[in-house]
C-alpha cells in the first residue's frame, strides 16, 4: 500500500501537521452523518465483492475534509493512493503514466478536479467507464489508436465548483456528496481530539469558544486551536482556558462571528467605498488587492449564510445584518470580550 503525491499545494511542515489531525477511519470522522452512513454501505459492500469503489466526488467549501475522506477510503479498503492536484496535470501523458501506475483497487485522488485541462479531461472518460487507455499513436491518415487495459481504481475528485465540471464527466461518478457546514458542537469535538494529538489541555468551554468562531469549518478549528496553544504556551502555562482562548482570538482579530480582518475589509469596502453596493466583483477585488477567485471561493461563501452579504445581478450587496455587524464590532470590547 503505497502513498505518492504530487504537486504539493502546502508546505511541508504544514501538511505533515495537518495529515496527523485527520482522522484515519471513518468512525472517528466527525459530522456529515448522512455522508458517512452512505459512503459507509457502499465501502462495506466494495470489500464484500473484492471489487473496486465507485467514482466518488466531494463537492463543498475549502476546509470541511474532502481530502481526509479521500484518505479515510484509502485506509477502509486498504489499498495505495496517488494524490494530485487539478493544475498540475497538464499534459495527457501526465496522467497517462499515473493511470498506468495504479494497482488494482487503489484511489486516484485528483483535489480542484475542475481545474483539470480540458484535454486531459478526456483520458478520464474510457479510463472511469471501461479501465482502459486510449493512445493515439502516429498523425493523420498514419494515425492509429492503441488500448491498454487499466487495473480497476477508484476516481475520487474534489471540488469547490461543480458549476465548473463538464457534464460528461460529472456523470461518470457513480456517487457525489456534498458536505455541508459543521455545527458548533461538531467543531468543538474536532478541536477537543485534536488537541489531545498535539498533546495539550484545553478546557470544554474553551473549546467551545473556539468551534464558535471557526466559521463551520474544521480546518479553520484546527488552525485557530494551534494559534491559541501558542499563544497558551509563550505567555501562560500551555493549558488552554476559555480566557486563554478569548485572549488569543483577540490577538488574531478573529470576532464573534469567526470574522477575521480581511472579511471585515470586504464589508466595510463595500459599504464605504461602495454606498453598501451593488458592486462588480472584479472591481471588488481591485479594491481589495485580492483574486477575485479568492473572494468569491474563500471569502463570499460564509458571509453570504451569516446573511452579511447578497449577489445580486448587479453585484454585491451588504445586508442590514451586515451592517449592524459592522457597527457592533466598532466596539473593541464587542468585539473581543
Amino acid at each position: 500500500m503505497s502513498t505518492q503525491f504530487l504537486a504539493p499545494v502546502v508546505h511541508e511542515e504544514e501538511e505533515e501537521l495537518e495529515q496527523s489531525l485527520r482522522p484515519r477511519r471513518l468512525v472517528d470522522f466527525v459530522g456529515q452523518e448522512r455522508l458517512k452512513e452512505q459512503l459507509g454501505i457502499a465501502l462495506d459492500a466494495a470489500r464484500a465483492r473484492g471489487e473496486a469503489l465507485d467514482h466518488v466526488l466531494f463537492v463543498g467549501p475549502p476546509g470541511l475534509g474532502k481530502t481526509s475522506l479521500a484518505f479515510i477510503v484509502r485506509e477502509e479498503l486498504g489499498a495505495g493512493i496517488r494524490c494530485v492536484a487539478g493544475p498540475a496535470l497538464e499534459r495527457k501523458g501526465d496522467l497517462a503514466a499515473i493511470l498506468t501506475s495504479l494497482e488494482e483497487r487503489d484511489v486516484l485522488f485528483i483535489d480542484e478536479i475542475h481545474r483539470v485541462n480540458r484535454a486531459v479531461e478526456e483520458i478520464l472518460y474510457p479510463a472511469l467507464e471501461d479501465f482502459r487507455l486510449d493512445i493515439v499513436v502516429g498523425q493523420g491518415p498514419a494515425a492509429r489508436t492503441l488500448t491498454l487495459d487499466l487495473a480497476p481504481f477508484t476516481l475520487i475528485g474534489a471540488t469547490t465548483r461543480t458549476g465548473l465540471l463538464t457534464t460528461p464527466l460529472r456523470d461518470r461518478f457513480g456517487m457525489t456528496f456534498r458536505l455541508g457546514y459543521y455545527e458548533p458542537a461538531e467543531l468543538a469535538s474536532i478541536v477537543r481530539r485534536s488537541a489531545r494529538i498535539l498533546d495539550v489541555a484545553i478546557d470544554g468551554e474553551a473549546a467551545e469558544e473556539i468551534a464558535r468562531r471557526s466559521r463551520g469549518t474544521p480546518r479553520i478549528a484546527n488552525r485557530i486551536l494551534r494559534r491559541v496553544r501558542d499563544v497558551a504556551e509563550v505567555r501562560h502555562e500551555g493549558a488552554i482556558t476559555t480566557a486563554i482562548a478569548r485572549e488569543a482570538l483577540a490577538l488574531h482579530e478573529v470576532d464573534d462571528e469567526g470574522l477575521e480582518r480581511i472579511d471585515r475589509e470586504l464589508l466595510s469596502a463595500i459599504v464605504d467605498r461602495f454606498s453598501g453596493g451593488p458592486v462588480g466583483l472584479s472591481t471588488l477585488a481591485v479594491a481589495l488587492g485580492e483574486e477575485a477567485d479568492t473572494i468569491e471561493d474563500v471569502y463570499e461563501p460564509y458571509l453570504l449564510q451569516l446573511g452579511f452579504l447578497q449577489r445580486t445581478p448587479r453585484g454585491r450587496v451588504v445586508t442590514e445584518l451586515g451592517r449592524s455587524h459592522l457597527g457592533a464590532v466598532g466596539s473593541k470590547e464587542r468585539l473581543f470580550g
